[in-house]
């Protein structure tokens, strides 16, 4: 299993007008801590474009606990609990300043050919990298 930490500040335009950080942005959140998780890694993600690979979103999940708001500094635990294939999945536990968990998700992206554009197996040398922390 790997895990790491990013962390990410709700801006003033993230938002809503209860005051909450709106509930859309955390995609973005996570995508932030998905490249991070890769670079952390050894990788990027502009790299593996670079070499012929997409990886766009399959699946995303979330459930939320409790909001986040402006200026809140959100800590983002990034969770990858297999060895990829032609699938890789995320798992996220996002935390607020005080250590209170405020939601949890994940998401299954699919390593694509670009030129083919169909589904192909994660680079040799990513998976070698990840074995090592299984």
């Amino acid at each position: 299993m790997y895990v790491s930490t990013t962390k990410v500040r709700v801006r003033y335009s993230e938002t809503d007008m209860m005051g909450y950080c709106y509930y859309g942005n955390y995609a973005t959140y996570f995508e932030v801590a998905r490249v991070e998780t890769i670079r952390q890694l050894g990788f990027s993600y502009r790299q593996m474009e670079d070499d012929g690979i997409a990886l766009p979103v399959l699946e995303f999940s979330i459930k939320y606990f409790k909001p986040a708001f402006y200026d809140d500094e959100l800590t983002i635990e990034t969770t990858i609990s297999e060895i990829p294939r032609a699938r890789i999945h995320f798992s996220y536990k996002t935390f607020n300043a005080e250590g209170v968990l405020i939601n949890e998700a994940k998401t299954s992206l699919v390593f694509i050919n670009k030129e083919s554009m169909k589904p192909c197996s994660a680079p040799a040398d990513f998976v070698e990298a990840l074995d090592k922390h299984f």
